[in-house]
Formats: C-alpha cells, structure tokens, sequence
C-alpha cells in the first residue's frame, strides 16, 4: 500500500523557545500528520550540529543535540521548579541565543537531577551502556576546555586521553556528569517522542550522514579508520565534483574513510553508526549512497572539489553485513545527483528504495513527464532543494503552461497550483511519497532549508511560526492521500 509523509526538520517545527523540539508543539504536529492521513515524518540528523549549523557536520554520529531538549518537558518531570518563558514566535532560527537562552536551564536542570539522585534511576544506568556515552561526555567537556577548538588543537596530554587514558579528569568529572545528563534527558525524551509517534502509526523517518566531521568523537576514538596525519590533519578531503549546484564542486571537508582498516575489523564503526540509528528511527535514509559504490577524493591542500577523482567502495562486502546483523532495519538509499548504473545495481541488489524529485523527473519542456518505479520515494524536493514553489515560479511562462496542461489533461484540478502537485506527486508508482511542509503549503524561497555549496546565513535557520496553515489542509490532504492508496 502506497504511504505518506511529510518532510521537516525538527529544528523547523513551530516551537516556543526558539527552535522547534521534544516538547508540546512535536506531539501537536504527530497528531495533525495523522488526522491528515500521512504516514511518516522525516526528518534530518539529531546529532549535535558542528561547522555551520549543519546536520551534516555533526561532532558525533551517536550523540544528541542539547538543543532539541525541550523545557516545558523538564519541568513537568519536576527537574525545573518553575516553567520558563516562551520566547516570541519568529520565521528564523537564532541558535546561540538559543543555546545560551536554554542553557542556564539545562544546568539548573542538572543541579535538580543530582540533588534527587536522578542517577540511581534504573533507566539512567541503562543509557551509561550506550558505548559513545563517557567519551562523548569527555570529548565535549574538553573541546569546551579549549574554546571549541577542534581536538587536533588540543595540548597533547588532552589530545591523547582516547588512546592511553593517562590525563587525569578528576577535575572535570562534575563537567562530563552534566554532558552525559544532557545525551540521557536528549535520549528520553526523544524517544517518548518516537513512541508517541508510533502508537499513532506514524513511522520516524531519520537520515545518517555518509561521513563524519573531521572535528567529531567519531574520529577522535577512531583515527586509524580515516585518512589523517598522526597531528589529526586530514590528507583526503570528501566532496563532489562540479554539478548543477555548483561549477566548482562541493568541497565538505570531511576526512575520507581509510576503508582498507575499516575491513579489518570487519565493518563495526559502520555496523554500530546504523545499529544505534535503528534504534533511533523506523526508517533511515542513507545520506549520500553513491558513495558506498564510488567516492570522491580531494587532496586536503586543494581549494576547490574541481580536482579529485573517484574512488571504489567495498559496498556489497559492507551491506552483506548489514543484511545480516540489521534485518528490522528499513534504509532508504540517497542515490540523487550524476550517478553512474553500477550505484543504482548496488542499490537495486539489496532491494533498497531510490530517491526521485519532481523537480527533475517532471520535464515540462518535453511535454511528458517520467513516472517513478515503484520500489522507491518520490519528493516534490528535499531540503537542498529550492521549495516547489520557487522552482516553479523561476520556469518559463511556457513551461508553467505546459505542466498545467498536463494536469488538466491528468484530470487533476484543485483550488491552486500547490495542490495539484500534491495530488500529482501522490499519483506516483513510487510506494512511499514524501512532501516537505513548505510544499505542501505553498511557500517560496523564503521558506527554503538550505542551499548546498553556500555558507549562506540562511541555511538550517528556517523556522514555522504555526501550524493552523496545515490544519486548513487536512481535508484535501487526507481526501487525496486515501484516493491514492494502491
């Protein structure tokens, strides 16, 4: 039966302090979705955000970011004694005024938990299992020590503890004690929040980054598995060359797998990155699939992705493993940009799902349009995309015409041009249908997530002020959605 979802970051849900998070207005928009008659919500990395605000450049693939813990939901536990303020209502994310503003009350928070010996809860002991939690509370407490400096800046005796364990953190215990409550309120409350989701038959939709960030726990405890000098400077650098978002390639930076090592020990730092993400999320798409075919390789010293070349993946050896020690997990196979037909033969081998965008797909100047197979998730755009609504706007007069006509010709007839797309989009083969919020209400590039390439201010920031907009819409929503179902 063919399901849908709705595409929005967490960040950009309607929230009270600032951004949106676990809190009230996340339960509110669960039990929109599912009067609307949708069947997933996607979202993107939770990991704490790293260079930029970027989800993509997360200092750890397991940790949370402190940032989606939701106040209203640490008083109600009685871990504050007072329920903080809302902030005003705005359309763009501040997020260190947000980190500041939440901060004072993460650690009044802290000081609550520990005068009621909120360690001694079964659950927490629990949580202290997780591998990555005392190294990550180590990790951030230091990077903090040292100004957010990257850990390869770290004076050596720091810079060293993951290998031999000889700097002494007696004097940051009480620091690290607050970051791991931090990664356990984060983790509770998350899941409280998933829970809630799938008892309303809402499945979470996650996304885990093909790489990591060079300033991440990830590197640091595992730096044999990366292309790095012994100082911690990257060699190789990831990217992709020149494409339709820019002539100059994408240059992200991040230091590339030394797959060679990784082999060896028989694909664990994998295995357990998406073990713990399974745990996390119903669903996870792969961020970047081709790359587990062929990778691009950038020499550190280049200032562009222009030079580089493409090297082979042992994709089929990794995802034998994971077919067998991740069977309950769903994975759905980012396979967008120039691709070569060997990534879409290792994608179709371990019967993954494939991305399209109507966005590409749709070709208004042939005046036909090309359906999607069915074992795969159509969007109208993901959030790298401009929003449905500039990108059809920035057609030609002839080419709306003609994408009109081909409704009109589909029989599909709504009040505007947004909804016909929705009804288009869901007429797709393709078993899942994902539309991010800004296209299911029409936005325009104002409401756009981010712009792959660029350093704008404006990416990641984007943020809903309401949600009454989407409430006006659960009729057509869910009219069109069971219409469609086969």
């Amino acid at each position: 039966m063919k399901k849908a979802g709705i595409l929005l970051p967490l960040q950009s849900i309607n929230g009270d302090y600032g951004i949106g998070d676990f809190g009230e207005k996340s339960y509110e928009f669960i039990d929109i979705i599912k009067k609307s008659g949708f069947d997933m919500w996607q979202i993107l990395p939770l990991n704490p955000l790293g260079y930029g605000n970027s989800p993509y450049q997360p200092y750890s693939s397991f940790a949370g970011d402190e940032i989606y813990i939701s106040l209203e939901l640490l008083y109600e536990d009685g871990l504050l004694s007072e329920k903080p303020k809302k902030l005003e209502g705005k359309s763009r994310i501040d997020y260190e005024f947000v980190r500041k503003y939440k901060g004072k009350y993460l650690k009044k928070a802290y000081e609550n938990f520990k005068k009621n010996k909120g360690y001694e809860d079964k659950s927490y002991k629990e949580f202290l299992k997780f591998d990555f939690v005392y190294n990550y509370g180590v990790f951030i407490t230091l990077k903090k020590e040292n100004d957010l400096k990257s850990w390869k800046d770290w004076p050596d005796e720091m810079k060293n503890w993951i290998v031999d364990k000889k700097f002494d953190l007696t004097p940051y215990q009480d620091k690290i004690n607050y970051e791991i409550f931090l990664q356990y309120i984060f983790y509770k409350q998350w899941m409280k929040l998933k829970a809630y989701a799938n008892k309303n038959k809402i499945k979470i939709f996650g996304d885990i980054p093909f790489y990591v960030g060079l300033d991440s726990l990830d590197v640091w405890e595992n730096q044999k598995y990366f292309q790095i000098t012994k100082e911690g400077n990257p060699k190789l650098i990831a990217g992709v060359p020149p494409d339709n978002f820019s002539a100059t390639g994408q240059r992200w930076g991040n230091p590339i797998y030394n797959w060679e090592k990784i082999k060896e020990d028989d694909f664990s730092f994998w295995i357990n990155r998406l073990l713990y993400n399974g745990k996390l999320y119903d669903i996870v798409r792969l961020d970047h699939f081709r790359a587990f075919d062929t990778y691009w390789v950038i020499d550190a010293k280049e200032k562009t992705a222009i030079k580089g070349k493409w090297l082979l993946a042992p994709g089929y050896e990794l995802f034998e493993r994971v077919k067998k020690e991740l069977k309950d997990v769903e994975f759905i196979a980012e396979d967008l940009g120039e691709i070569r037909p060997e990534v879409y033969e290792l994608r179709d081998y371990f019967d993954l799902k494939g991305m399209v965008i109507i966005q590409e797909f749709l070709k208004p100047k042939e005046k036909k349009y090309i359906d999607a197979p069915k074992n795969s998730v159509s969007y109208t755009g993901t959030h790298d995309n401009k929003t449905l609504m500039a990108w059809y706007e920035d057609l030609s007069k002839e080419k709306r015409e003609d994408i009109k006509k081909l409704f009109k010709k589909l029989g599909i007839k709504n009040k505007n041009i947004g909804e016909d797309f929705f009804e288009f989009a869901m007429r797709r083969d393709s078993e899942y249908v994902i539309i991010p919020l800004q296209d299911i209400l029409g936005l325009g590039d104002e409401a756009r997530i981010n712009e792959p390439a660029t350093l704008d201010e404006k990416n990641w920031t984007f943020k809903f002020t309401s949600m009454e907009k989407l409430k006006e819409k659960e009729g057509f929503l869910k009219k069109i959605i069971e219409e469609n179902r086969k």
